[in-house]
């Protein structure tokens, strides 16, 4: 009895540092008209040695220590990350002012918007002999900012699984011509009380939707505003809700659950 003790204590001890490994990152650089763009690819050794990918674009803050963290937290040992640098090396926000201005300029020009998530899906998949990536299993993720970039990519015609986006932009100046191009089942996670993206901008998205073919929903939460997923909100507009961070989180698993597996 002694020794089955024993046994099973290393065994905890063992498998306690086996989930303490770190996940491990590669900062990949590459340029667009000029610009230089440093994205970071985020993995587990653990898992299958074929994962899915998954690109995902943070929030208006751009690369940062949080957006990294959250991008370790999609990857697990089931994919990996990709996360997406959308304003070049030159441009990294130190406030919500210099984000506004960054976002806000890639926001009105939607010709770069989507050029800038394309090249970055494109250098996402010249990375997969050496990182073990499946490019046939691929989806987009989204985060505000982010949110609304990658449905401006879906709606390029990018040949991508799924996109998801957690309390993003839904409305874009080509929405009405462009929508039915998207390929990928697309999955909404909306806080039902955001007052940056209102319900009539919601109720526009849902009617547009309605006139294509694409696989979609839309999923709206109670008592949750924008920012829902983000720890560091703390505003009226803009603040964490615990509870639809989790179930929105869980709605993407469910997703990527029905089409890889």
């Amino acid at each position: 009895m002694k020794s089955f003790a024993f046994l099973s204590a290393l065994l905890c001890i063992a498998a306690s540092l086996f989930a303490q490994e770190p996940m491990r990152t590669k900062t990949v650089t590459y340029q667009l008209d000029g610009v230089t763009f440093e994205s970071t690819l985020v993995y587990s050794e653990r898992g299958d040695s074929s994962k899915p990918g998954i690109l995902m674009v943070p929030n208006w803050m751009g690369p940062t220590q949080s957006s990294l963290e959250k991008a370790a937290k999609v990857a697990g040992d089931q994919y990996i990350v990709m996360m997406v640098d959308m304003y070049g090396v030159q441009t990294r926000p130190q406030n919500g002012k210099e984000a506004g201005a960054a976002a806000g300029a890639i926001r009105s020009d939607r010709a770069l918007m989507r050029a800038r998530a394309a090249k970055a899906l494109s250098v996402f998949k010249s990375e997969a002999k050496p990182l073990g990536l499946d490019t046939k299993k691929l989806a987009a993720i989204g985060f505000c900012f982010g949110g609304g970039t990658v449905l401006e990519l879906g709606r390029s015609g990018a040949e991508l699984d799924a996109i998801v986006s957690f309390h993003g932009d839904l409305l874009s100046p080509t929405l009405a011509s462009d929508a039915a191009a998207t390929q990928a089942k697309v999955l909404v996670l909306h806080g039902a009380d955001d007052p940056y993206v209102p319900q009539s901008d919601v109720e526009t998205f849902v009617k547009t939707m309605q006139d294509t073919e694409v696989d979609w929903q839309l999923v709206q939460y109670s008592g949750a505003v924008h920012s829902f997923t983000n720890p560091e909100a703390n505003s009226d507009g803009s603040r964490y809700h615990e509870t639809t961070a989790r179930r929105s989180f869980a709605a993407m698993e469910a997703l990527f659950a029905e089409i890889w597996r």
